[in-house]
């Protein structure tokens, strides 16, 4: 009796709708590989700049084997984003379609985020232990993360940065143009605080960064731009708060730097620390809520816990962190910062930029 109650609540459709949603799964997960392999081998970008063309044609202009081309021209032909003519064999990316990939789309180029997807796949056999023993997989097994977040920086900072995230705090554009000083935590390759130190020369620039690899690369760019007022240093901020003779800023920023550091809150008071009085304390980070029933609607939910799963989370917990990981939300965050001993605290969003929250903060 209860068996055939069972089988009687069994809903065939909303199964079959189920195993279509995953069969669609699949091949836009395959799509985003073909995405990243694309990007990083300039094939989206010299389609973007080419009239409709052959594979062999394609291929040379990339300076690329040819038979790989067009199995790679397959599979993107079938997943709708390339068109083919069979007639001429020619293949071409629609206009349409390469405002959002290529380096020419700038800021809105997909191709840059695709990347995350095989770069999971590059530690799924740590993750896979972690879940079975605990621990985390540290960010030396991530041997593209600084590469591939400073192109995703490049796409959702360094586009917006002069423009409008600057604006968010009033006044600090000219502030800038005056000479204040400035400090970003955990900088990575250093590309936003280079454009700063660019375009307000009268400023002082300092960066920090645990990665030595990420240190070298921001002060080898310095050198290239010419950045004299900009200096970075490798160094572990969760020590932050405790270091003797703390350097004093007018400004500190993060730009998505906070919730993967094994110990967030210490970071958080080394930042109050750091900061002279009236100073402001600029914080971008990713837009959600720490309660998950509030994310369902999230446009990239999905892929954001999974981020978190494969690395935020695991490199914190690697470290012997929390382990926050990248949807500790809005509530979280503003928690974090009030035992910080911040109290005034503004949230706010671009109409651009869906992904994430702008902090402005103002030390009292």
């Amino acid at each position: 009796m209860c068996l055939n109650h069972q089988l009687a609540q069994f809903n065939q459709q909303q199964a079959e709708a189920f195993a279509e949603r995953l069969i669609t799964a699949l091949n836009e997960g395959a799509l985003c590989n073909m995405l990243s392999i694309g990007h990083r081998t300039g094939l989206i970008d010299a389609m973007a700049n080419m009239p409709p063309a052959v594979s062999d044609d394609i291929a040379q202009q990339a300076g690329l084997n040819e038979r790989y081309v067009r199995e790679w021209l397959g599979a993107l032909t079938v997943a709708g984003v390339v068109t083919y003519d069979p007639a001429t064999g020619h293949y071409t990316l629609p206009e349409e379609h390469a405002a959002f990939l290529g380096r020419q789309a700038d800021g809105d180029n997909i191709a840059v985020f695709a990347q995350y997807i095989p770069m999971m796949g590059t530690v799924e056999d740590d993750i896979v232990d972690c879940f079975k023993n605990g621990g985390g997989v540290p960010y030396e097994k991530f041997p593209r993360f600084h590469e591939v977040m400073a192109e995703d920086s490049g796409s959702t900072v360094l586009s917006s940065l002069l423009e409008h995230i600057l604006p968010l705090v009033p006044g600090l554009t000219e502030k800038l143009q005056q000479g204040i000083k400035v400090l970003d935590v955990g900088c990575g390759r250093g590309r936003a605080l280079n454009l700063l130190a660019a375009n307000f020369p009268n400023s002082e620039f300092v960066g920090y960064d645990l990665s030595v690899d990420a240190i070298t690369y921001a002060r080898n760019e310095a050198i290239q731009l010419g950045n004299n007022n900009v200096r970075f240093e490798q160094k572990d901020v969760t020590t932050f708060e405790q270091d003797a003779g703390v350097e004093l800023f007018d400004l500190v920023t993060t730009f998505d730097a906070v919730h993967d550091q094994a110990k967030p809150l210490a970071v958080l008071k080394g930042i109050y620390r750091a900061l002279k009085k009236e100073g402001v304390y600029l914080m971008q980070d990713i837009h959600s809520s720490s309660d998950v029933s509030k994310n369902l609607d999230h446009p990239v939910g999905t892929l954001l816990y999974s981020l978190s799963t494969t690395h935020c989370m695991t490199v914190s917990l690697a470290q012997g962190g929390e382990g926050l990981g990248t949807m500790w939300g809005q509530e979280k965050a503003i928690e974090y910062l009030n035992k910080a001993g911040f109290t005034s605290i503004a949230v706010q969003q671009l109409e651009h930029d869906f992904q994430n929250d702008y902090y402005v903060i103002q030390k009292s």
